[in-house]
């Protein structure tokens, strides 16, 4: 249907299957796309904006991609860092299948795609990386983000991307009165009318000996 989301759950629109070519780590790919998901036919400009923005993840541990869609952010952390496990979250059922088919295409071992019910509560991220699905409405965006965000390890960041006349100012504003003391908020750059927002959450304090 012409009134799917790419948060619907389970689209109603005809797949259609069909390749696309894009860029992930400083290589050409050739994957896989389809109709019913956020952004079918590249990297939208705010993903891409976050990408050059971030550094290098970290070498392993769990890393998140909070919204994958087909997955560009997910796969260039799973391609940048092999030893890691990369958590591939999202609500739409076609995205995470197309993230499963890429990550094979790519030969990629380390890649989870799955429904944020699907995490185990035990998981700690070493880092976040996610164009967050800002138009889902503050609601349910300030929830999703309660709900990870507080699970980044000590001493790790997240990196959120958003359109500054979607609210990303105020979205800054609203993290860093509720999130809680130990996780700050910065501005880390701004390019292309997007922000990049960096969320640290500080290292464990030292335990003093007597």
């Amino acid at each position: 249907m012409a009134g799917d989301h790419y948060f619907t759950s389970s689209p109603d629109s005809d797949e259609g299957l069909r390749p696309l070519s894009v860029t992930l780590a400083g290589a050409p790919r050739r994957l896989q796309t389809a109709g019913g998901i956020f952004s079918p036919d590249r990297i939208d400009i705010g993903t891409a904006v976050l990408l050059a923005a971030v550094p290098s993840p970290p070498p392993g541990g769990d890393l998140l991609d909070i919204g994958c869609g087909w997955g560009p952010i997910a796969l260039s952390l799973a391609l940048e860092s092999p030893r890691a496990t990369v958590w591939a979250v999202d609500v739409n059922e076609r995205a995470l299948g197309l993230v499963r088919r890429n990550a094979e295409a790519l030969g990629l071992d380390n890649v989870r795609a799955v429904l944020p019910d699907e995490v185990p509560d035990d998981v700690r991220f070493r880092t976040i990386w996610s164009n967050p699905p800002i138009r889902v409405g503050k609601t349910e965006l300030h929830g999703l983000l309660e709900r990870w965000l507080p699970r980044l390890l000590p001493d790790s960041d997240a990196y959120l991307v958003v359109q500054r006349n979607l609210g990303s100012d105020s979205l800054q504003r609203w993290l860093d009165g509720t999130l809680p003391d130990d996780l700050g908020v910065i501005r880390s750059s701004t390019s292309k009318g997007f922000r990049v927002l960096r969320v640290r959450r500080q290292p464990e304090a030292p335990i003093l000996e007597d």
